[in-house]
């Protein structure tokens, strides 16, 4: 039975050289952050990948390389384009020559911290009004469990596609770590769960050459939990991870010292390192879409729920720690000069979204506090009234009566914060500075 992709892709050697694919290629709905990699991690496996965004300045922005991308995939996606390995287009109405369709598009929350399912009922619905018979479509976007049944599987029937017979579904969550080498999707394995055997067949052949390996579950929703079961994890542990750092303050213990001293242990122990918050689509958000789910059954998953509770409060945590570094040396908030160092959600990528930074310099703004910030990734960040911060450009050169280390780089030169009247580092990496504190 033809899958609709020709003969199965082989993996892409290291080389860059393709490896010919015959039929018609895979299109990848959504070309952000994740949507984009996936792109060309089929075209480096051989495909010719159509991928579709409804935003025109996305397209632009990946035709003049203007990417958030590491340097590498920045030089493949130039040459992707070049050689026609991929086509970017507006045009939904392409998707129907499509052997394969990936849906990857955001799926956030909220003001409410409620999931946001406006991009995903959209994009499931454009590709499920497109769909002709023998193609496989596979979901991504991290949701709720039974989000591929509610969203492709039902819809598909309406229009007499019978996932398993007519079309191939399946729910393979991504997996991507911006900013850190050895992360990328081709070195990482692959969750694929399909409505039925052969759907995952399929959707294993399509993806199999763009992970390192692929672990077959027994549905989309064991696929679908196992996702929200790895950023709840994360979320959970970071929780503790700051909870134990403001134990070890309050004992007069070096916290980054104790987790490094626990992390000698070879099993039972996974080290987290304490921080200022979380940030960025995953860790913030996608516990959530779990905690919308289990509370419309009545049900109050508690260590969960007291995880997020304590990560959303952090910020407001680092500035209550601000006010109390400053009246050490006789100062308040109002009229302090703060410099917030780095204020990226994570380090080595330009991304804000959800960063802890941007709460915690909103309330030190609203305290009166004169605000700075200084990120060699971003140039510009919005505030409250709609107004924005353009960063600072020699951070050295100013008084500080404060500097807050949110987010630090490995190979920033930081020789200048010795000088500084106060250091508070929310990262516990700089304990050796005459003046710093930690959070």
């Amino acid at each position: 039975m033809s899958t609709g992709l020709g003969a199965p892709p082989k993996r892409a050697p290291d080389t860059g050289r393709r490896v010919p694919t015959t039929g018609p290629g895979p299109a990848v709905v959504g070309l952000g952050y994740v949507g984009l990699p996936t792109a060309l991690s089929l075209a480096a496996a051989g495909h010719d990948v159509l991928g579709v965004d409804v935003s025109a300045g996305r397209l632009e922005a990946i035709h003049t390389l203007r990417v958030d991308l590491p340097s590498r995939a920045r030089r493949e996606l130039g040459t992707a384009l070049e050689e026609g390995r991929l086509d970017v287009s507006v045009d939904l109405d392409r998707l129907v020559a499509a052997g394969a369709v990936v849906i990857c598009v955001p799926t956030p929350l909220d003001e409410n911290r409620l999931p946001d399912l406006a991009p995903l009922h959209r994009a499931c619905a454009e590709v499920v009004s497109r769909a002709v018979p023998g193609q496989t479509i596979v979901l991504t976007s991290t949701s709720y469990v039974g989000c591929t049944r509610d969203l492709l599987v039902g819809p598909l029937a309406e229009r007499g596609l019978v996932a398993g017979e007519d079309v191939h579904v399946a729910f393979s969550p991504e997996r991507i770590d911006p900013g850190v080498p050895g992360h990328e999707p081709r070195s990482t394995p692959r969750v694929v769960g399909g409505v039925t055997p052969e759907c995952t067949r399929r959707a294993t052949e399509l993806l199999g050459p763009t992970a390192a390996s692929v672990h077959p579950v027994g549905s989309p929703e064991v696929a679908e939990l196992s996702k929200l079961l790895e950023n709840t994890f994360r979320a959970v542990n970071i929780a503790l991870a700051n909870e134990f750092a403001d134990v070890a303050r309050e004992l007069g213990v070096d916290a980054a010292e104790v987790v490094r001293a626990a992390a000698t242990k070879p099993y039972g122990f996974m080290a987290f390192r304490p921080g200022p918050g979380v940030g960025g689509h995953c860790i913030p958000c996608d516990p959530h879409y779990l905690l919308w789910q289990l509370r419309r059954r009545s049900l109050a998953p508690a260590v969960t729920t007291a995880a997020m509770t304590t990560l959303a409060d952090r910020p407001r945590a680092v500035c209550r720690r601000i006010r109390e570094v400053l009246a050490d040396s006789g100062r308040t908030v109002a009229r302090s000069r703060i410099l917030v160092l780095g204020v990226t959600y994570k380090p080595g990528v330009a991304d804000v979204r959800e960063s802890p930074a941007l709460a915690i310099i909103e309330e030190l703004r609203s305290d009166g506090a004169r605000v700075a910030f200084s990120d060699p990734l971003v140039e510009r960040i919005g505030v409250g009234g709609g107004g924005q911060l353009t960063r600072v450009a020699d951070p050295g050169a100013v008084p500080w009566d404060l500097v807050v280390v949110h987010t630090l780089d490995d190979d920033a030169d930081l020789r200048w914060l010795a000088r500084c009247r106060a250091v508070l580092d929310t990262t516990y990496r700089l304990s050796h500075l005459p003046h710093g504190r930690t959070l």
